[in-house]
């Protein structure tokens, strides 16, 4: 999980931001925090982003582990970041790219975001999939509410909801934003974002050159009623994010490597909050007041061991369900009984 926490600065940091405050002419530095704090408690340098961000994205690197970083990351983010890439199918046993790899490597995405674009294509639904993701890059700031007009922008954004989940909404608020030609007064009137709108325009147009480049045909799904298509194009790429509704109903545990008795919650702004279907994934988990799950898809647990056999099995999806294996004797039983049924 990434999370966006405040910490303090650096001492490198501090004086930097001094000398910026500094730049136009002399003047005095007055700092919020004592002389002993700057001392003893900030850290001298900033911790460097490659130690403290997600390592996946070092698909493009032939041998990770021996490349010589400027400051090497920790081994366990390291390898962490490797076995995500296994799982997704982007290296071999051998820690090499695999042809899947390589055009994953293409996109300068998320993995789990090119592994659905480039699945999508066996779904036939490539173009519906990259409208999702180009949507993602900007979720969190697709809608406004102004303080003087709540209800109908709540009301306007109702509007746009659709069965299935967020990842349905956001489609749908691309395409009838494309249904009008990009305009700016249709943003307006339904209290969506103009800037944040044309970024995700910008994003898709990049994704279908890519997709050009990475060989990837751009068909739009045949049956636009049928959502299947797209939800197992997105499945295939965020498996891992996989999450179960809990025995009480009010939280959820993830499918794999859940901490016993830790649990992650749906996001009050998501559709599916308050639904609570009984199995989800979602793009991001976010930690605030709670851990919670945003852009959240239902789907179905068998589509888990379609996308990823080699990282689910169905008797653990089955004891996350709460079904039990007959035991032997048992099983006995119940043939001999239904045989004398029949008899009978």
């Amino acid at each position: 999980m990434e999370s966006l926490l405040v910490v303090p600065c650096s001492r490198a940091s501090a004086v930097q931001r001094s000398g910026r405050a500094g730049r136009v002419g002399p003047g005095h530095c007055f700092r919020l925090y004592t002389q002993h704090a700057f001392h003893n408690e900030l850290e001298e340098n900033t911790v460097p982003e490659i130690q403290r961000t997600n390592l996946a994205n070092s698909i493009g690197i032939h041998d990770v582990m021996r490349f010589e970083f400027m400051d090497p990351p920790h081994e366990q983010a390291l390898i962490s970041a490797l076995n995500d890439l296994y799982a997704l199918g982007a290296l071999n046993n051998n820690g090499e790219l695999t042809k899947l790899g390589r055009r994953m490597a293409e996109f300068p995405l998320d993995p789990f975001l090119s592994k659905s674009i480039i699945w999508s294509e066996k779904y036939n639904c490539t173009e519906e999939v990259i409208s999702i993701i180009s949507m993602l890059t900007v979720q969190s700031s697709v809608f406004y509410r102004p303080k003087d007009k709540k209800f109908h922008a709540d009301k306007a954004r109702q509007n746009f909801v659709r069965p299935g989940g967020d990842h349905f909404t956001l489609l749908n608020v691309w395409e009838q934003w494309v249904d009008t030609n990009y305009s700016m007064n249709w943003c307006y009137e339904n209290f969506v974002v103009y800037r944040s709108m044309s970024r995700a325009r910008d994003v898709r147009d990049q994704l279908v050159g890519l997709c050009e480049r990475a060989e990837v045909d751009l068909e739009s799904n045949p049956n636009p009623g049928d959502l299947v298509p797209i939800q197992k194009s997105i499945v295939s790429g965020f498996f891992m994010n996989a999450a179960k509704l809990s025995r009480f109903g009010e939280s959820y545990q993830k499918a794999k490597y859940g901490e016993p008795g830790r649990t992650i919650h749906i996001h009050p702004s998501s559709s599916l909050f308050q639904v609570n279907p009984k199995w989800v994934i979602y793009y991001e988990l976010v930690l605030t007041s709670k851990e919670y799950m945003r852009q959240i898809m239902e789907i179905k647990p068998e589509w888990l061991i379609e996308a990823a056999p080699y990282y689910y099995s169905k008797s653990e999806l089955d004891s996350l369900e709460g079904k039990k294996k007959m035991p032997k004797n048992n099983q006995n039983n119940q043939k001999t009984q239904n045989q004398n049924n029949q008899n009978n």
